[in-house]
């Protein structure tokens, strides 16, 4: 039996773009959630939360695509999957909007942008999330990349050494 495909970008046989990709969720969703606070109460707060939750959300995002990058052009399996080429191209996407939803509330003021456009930016950036998202623990669940089977991982628990106390 084949092992599973191999996360690339990882320490200690962890993989890392699991480990990042909380962050940009949680901000890019935190954005949106802020957007619909601006909406109905059109407190200023709100969308300066939401401008520097969707700037830290892009920065972090693209800490996670390098991972994801890592993974994706250093395991040939991984490529071969259609759910890594839609996780990629998705995240891709979602990260253009909401580079673009940034800019939008940049150059105009973050309270005028909100509404329409930059609400709607937000409503899409996060339902890509959602698919992409879907995507990459159909990687996982499904065809286990980054997944280290029962026999290998007896083998790095053995490697590892004993301490004498």
């Amino acid at each position: 039996m084949a092992d599973n495909p191999k996360s690339t970008a990882a320490i200690g046989g962890h993989p890392l773009h699991p480990m990042l990709i909380p962050f940009p969720i949680a901000f890019l969703v935190g954005a949106f959630a802020c957007d619909l606070v601006f909406w109905s109460t059109r407190n200023g707060l709100w969308s300066e939360a939401s401008i520097w939750l969707i700037g830290a959300g892009v920065v972090m995002a693209l800490v996670a695509a390098l991972a994801g990058f890592t993974d994706f052009f250093g395991e040939e399996r991984i490529r071969g999957l259609n759910a890594a080429w839609f996780h990629m191209i998705g995240n891709l996407c979602a990260v253009v909007f909401a580079i673009g939803n940034f800019a939008l509330r940049y150059s105009q003021g973050a309270d005028a942008a909100i509404l329409p456009w930059g609400i709607v930016l937000s409503f899409i950036t996060v339902g890509t999330l959602l698919f992409t998202g879907w995507m990459g623990w159909e990687m996982v669940y499904r065809h286990r990349v980054g997944i280290i089977d029962r026999g290998a991982r007896e083998e790095v628990v053995s490697e590892r050494p004993r301490r004498v106390a």
